[in-house]
């Protein structure tokens, strides 16, 4: 397992400061996407893809995720939209001929959210068919794609998720913090993690998406020997942010970012 550092993390660094972030900090890994000062050009990958990789040539880190939106906030053109499946299926032909071309390994995207008139299980049944078109155009590239379930998603429960991974075969964006925050327990979330292909790490509690290292709930050595013992062997990204999402406004990323690094560190020098 590897760390990275979440480029939407530092909202007014541009990507090379991230990038310097990034390596000063000796992680030299950097997620990339479409946000704040560092975002990516959604409307260059979807009509140049190769030019748009060509863009990330020299930031000197390495670039293990691209985190995709294939409309504007969680609910434009979500994968539980009815409706949606074509334009989406034939953006993310160009989205992963994006990341092969920028040797990006893992794209991912958001399950969809519960739209006006559905319920829940609605919403999964919708998303449901989305992941399975996806998941074939996927085929044909070396990229993977994965789905973050995240608060406000219809794929609020590890339950609900592990539905959806039973329907689809779909892999994850794993960010315990999500669940956590809604209150479920650490080892009611373990049994998502063999199917993590990618990780983010944040300290939570119930009621607080993010929190101070010291004071959450979420015990990250026990976490990253859940994740080795299921077999995960990719990059573990560090996401603290300063956004309005949630309230996580309020800890000071680069001091949040280096007790987790330290953290995985320690724990990664006992192995």
């Amino acid at each position: 397992m590897k760390l990275s550092l979440t480029s939407w993390s530092f909202p007014a660094c541009t990507l090379k400061e991230a990038a310097a972030i990034s390596n000063a900090l000796g992680i030299g890994a950097l997620d990339v996407g479409l946000f704040y000062r560092s975002a990516l050009s959604k409307e260059k990958i979807l009509g140049d893809p190769k030019g748009a990789a060509a863009e990330l040539a020299g930031l000197g880190v390495s670039i293990p995720n691209y985190y995709h939106l294939f409309g504007e906030g969680l609910g434009g053109r979500n994968l539980a939209l009815p409706g949606t499946i074509a334009q989406n299926a034939k953006d993310l032909e160009q989205v992963l001929a994006f990341a092969d071309a920028a040797n990006i390994h893992t794209v991912f995207i958001l399950p969809g959210i519960v739209n006006p008139g559905q319920s829940r299980r609605d919403a999964l049944a919708v998303s449901a068919e989305s992941l399975l078109e996806l998941a074939r155009i996927a085929q044909d590239f070396k990229a993977s794609i994965c789905i973050e379930p995240h608060v406000h998603s219809f794929a609020e429960s590890p339950a609900i998720v592990t539905e959806l991974i039973e329907a689809t075969g779909i892999r994850l964006a794993l960010d315990y913090s999500h669940f956590a925050c809604l209150g479920y327990r650490q080892e009611e979330i373990d049994p998502l993690a063999p199917h993590a292909a990618h990780v983010h790490l944040r300290q939570a509690r119930m009621g607080a998406l993010q929190t101070k290292f010291a004071e959450g709930t979420l015990n990250f050595p026990a976490m990253f020997a859940t994740l080795r013992e299921a077999g995960f062997r990719g990059y573990l990204a560090i996401e603290n942010v300063h956004q309005d999402y949630m309230n996580t406004l309020h800890e000071d990323v680069l001091t949040e970012t280096i007790a987790m690094r330290d953290c995985f560190l320690e724990w990664q020098r006992g192995v």
